[in-house]
């Protein structure tokens, strides 16, 4: 099977010189869960960010769906993100100004959809992580769970074929935490999204197919 994500001979140095990633190698399968486990600061965060061309790197190659973020123009990779990737950050990044309803629906805005389709969908969407009927509510109203469930939302409103998630049950207590994994298990399941995980917690990561261990060497399987 060609692999939906492939990562050869990553190398990354911070601008103080100091190496994240000495050769990393990673290949992720379409619809596969991967978790990355390691130490804070080793860079786990960072690679999601590459993978998503939110960060340069300076040396390999990241290969997603056929295009090489290595030698892939800025505009490419925004299009390749915006339509082929959901990522859902630790710290939610939800628009404040904007309603539950039409932060989910942004994805498909800035696909241009029509309007009435974006809003069918959204709130589809809300119903399926258990936020009927919130699609009114604005962010400051919502708890850190609820905001979780709508970043998931947002992340997988336009079907990406890969799920990026950074902690997303970092600063979540343990009940909000295992029900918003469920949310997110149950969702990428029915989208057949492949997923990338960076975690510390052993309980998310043992939700996935395969859990690696992140190091300035690389990636090794986690025994």
């Amino acid at each position: 099977m060609t692999p939906l994500l492939d990562i050869t001979g990553l190398e990354k140095r911070l601008p103080n010189g100091r190496v994240l990633y000495a050769s990393l190698d990673l290949t992720i399968a379409p619809g596969e869960f991967v978790a990355v486990m390691g130490e804070s600061g080793i860079g786990k965060s960072t690679l999601l960010n590459i993978v998503a061309g939110l960060d340069r790197f300076d040396r390999g190659h990241v290969r997603f769906e056929g295009l090489d973020l290595a030698t892939s123009s800025d505009d490419a990779s925004t299009v390749l993100r915006r339509d082929r990737m959901g990522f859902v950050f630790q710290a939610f990044h939800v628009l404040p100004h904007l309603s539950i309803e039409q932060n989910v629906a942004l994805p498909l805005v800035l696909q241009r959809l029509s309007a009435r389709e974006a809003v069918d969908r959204a709130s589809a969407m809300l119903d399926a992580v258990g936020l009927a009927g919130r699609g009114g509510d604005y962010p400051s109203v919502l708890s850190g769970g609820e905001l979780q469930r709508v970043a998931i939302a947002r992340a997988l409103i336009h079907r990406p074929a890969l799920l990026l998630l950074d902690e997303p049950t970092g600063n979540l207590d343990p009940d909000t935490a295992a029900r918003v994994l469920e949310v997110i298990d149950e969702r990428r399941r029915e989208s057949g999204a492949a997923t990338l995980l960076v975690t510390h917690s052993d309980v998310a990561a043992a939700r996935a197919d395969r859990v690696l261990t992140l190091r300035a060497s690389g990636l090794s399987a986690r025994p």
